[in-house]
């Protein structure tokens, strides 16, 4: 099992741990450590990319993927070159920050524009996906109209500035359940065998089951712009959202 590092600090930049295993796949060499910082990706949310330092080798890390309790980083090296790894060695891992920044403030940004949307509106998530600094939901809307849209970039940017903490905690499945509306989306996508749910909360706002990473306030996340909206069938509706600098 691989430490989850990112679930302790979603701040931790760099790291130090050791390689448990190493294989192939597609053509590429990967290791699983035995702790990371690395976010493997899920929920909608990609995973960090970042470089893994092995005897003073500084290497790439292209894609994270977690795999039966491990977390395998694909490093991504010179063609032809022969990289002798192997489990035990030493490791130093640093995330491309900006990158993940940028991530962290745009994932909380969904979580806003999913709070006002439930809070004023309530509408279930029917879908989602996040790139670094933009996002689209799906919600449950039977029609959609410019003035809609503008009055819920002006209510998320509200949020924004009313700078309201953000914090995750880990509940029993059975105890996570008891909180009303704690999963967002139409189906329930937790597995049964999870027996333990991350949740996170924006205080006063939102407070649903995730498994991403988070800025700390909801001030971080910057302006909020609804960029575009669209029908994606009768009871379907796609809004489109970037940010920018706090």
């Amino acid at each position: 099992m691989t430490a989850e590092l990112y679930y302790d600090d979603a701040y931790l930049r760099e790291f130090d741990a050791s390689i448990a295993a190493v294989d192939k796949k597609d053509g590429k060499l990967r290791v699983a450590l035995d702790r990371t910082a690395f976010y493997p990706g899920g929920g909608g949310q990609p995973n960090d990319t970042g470089w893994l330092t092995i005897d003073y080798r500084r290497l790439a890390v292209s894609k994270v993927k977690k795999e039966a309790g491990r977390i395998w980083h694909t490093l991504d090296g010179k063609k032809g070159e022969s990289i002798p790894i192997r489990p035990g060695q030493k490791v130093h891992g640093e995330l491309d920050w900006e990158r993940r920044y940028l991530l962290m403030r745009t994932h909380t940004a969904m979580h806003i524009l999913c709070g006002v949307v439930w809070r004023d509106y309530g509408a279930s998530v029917t879908g989602g996906d996040m790139k670094p600094g933009s996002g689209r939901m799906d919600f449950e809307f039977e029609a959609m109209s410019g003035d809609l849209v503008a009055a819920i970039e002006s209510k998320c940017n509200a949020e924004i500035e009313a700078a309201r903490p953000v914090s995750t905690r880990t509940l029993p499945r059975e105890k996570a359940f008891q909180i009303p509306d704690l999963i967002r989306t139409k189906i329930n996508l937790l597995p049964k065998q999870i027996k333990e749910v991350r949740t996170v909360e924006l205080k006063g706002l939102d407070l649903q089951a995730d498994g991403g990473t988070h800025a700390g306030n909801t001030s971080e996340v910057g302006v909020m712009r609804v960029v575009d909206y669209r029908s994606k069938g009768a009871i379907n509706k796609r809004i489109y959202v970037e940010i920018g600098e706090a």
